[in-house]
């Protein structure tokens, strides 16, 4: 995956708590195993007024010309909610999605977007207050995440937020749970060399 260091983009604002991970990709766009091609179905069902999507629905913020390139996504309480899909973060990245900024995100979903290279940033709920606001008095407003330091700048302002070393060092280095293990593939492979000798009716013919 690709590694993360800073990103600065467009900021899309979805002023909703609670949001689960069958409002982000719905059930029925889970056919695929492959990463790609889950953006077009992100929020379907709040993007469109009809089941097949073809008829957007205008007061969805990311049918706003402004947003259709947000990469950063500001939003409320608990997102990612409800089942453990990692379909959800597949969505996100795909459309474009970079950085998700909430007070609180469902743990399972944080750890899928964490191995899939999306930054989940957390914040005081005063303070995503104090981000909807500005980005309501500054529609199309930027943003920067930047990991190294963990800060979100915004204008004038900006925010410090924790993320504990082990996936803040995956996120660095662009590494996923078999990416971080073939770090040691050298080490793997004088274990297994060993067990070989050692205890050899351990090993499957």
């Amino acid at each position: 995956m690709e590694a993360f260091k800073t990103h600065t983009g467009i900021v899309a604002p979805l002023d909703r708590v609670n949001v689960d991970t069958d409002a982000i990709i719905p059930k029925q766009f889970l056919k695929k195993i492959d990463k790609k091609g889950f953006g077009k179905h992100l929020f379907h069902e709040l993007r469109y007024t009809d089941y097949e999507g073809t008829k957007e629905n205008p007061d969805f913020v990311l049918n706003q010309d402004t947003y259709r390139k947000a990469s950063v996504l500001l939003t409320r309480d608990n997102f990612g909610c409800g089942s453990s899909r990692e379909h959800a973060p597949w969505a996100l990245e795909d459309f474009g999605f970079r950085v998700i900024i909430a007070p609180s995100f469902a743990d399972i979903f944080f750890n899928n977007c964490v191995k899939n290279g999306i930054l989940l940033v957390q914040l005081k709920s005063k303070e995503v207050d104090e981000l909807f606001e500005y980005v309501k008095k500054n529609k199309g407003a930027q943003v920067t995440a930047d990991l190294p330091s963990q800060t979100v700048t915004a204008g004038s302002k900006k925010y410090s937020f924790a993320i504990n070393d082990f996936n803040k060092e995956c996120l660095l280095k662009g590494l996923d749970s078999i990416g971080w293990s073939l770090q040691f593939s050298d080490k793997i492979a004088t274990y297994e060399t060993k067990i070989q000798s050692e205890r050899p009716w351990l090993v499957r013919k």
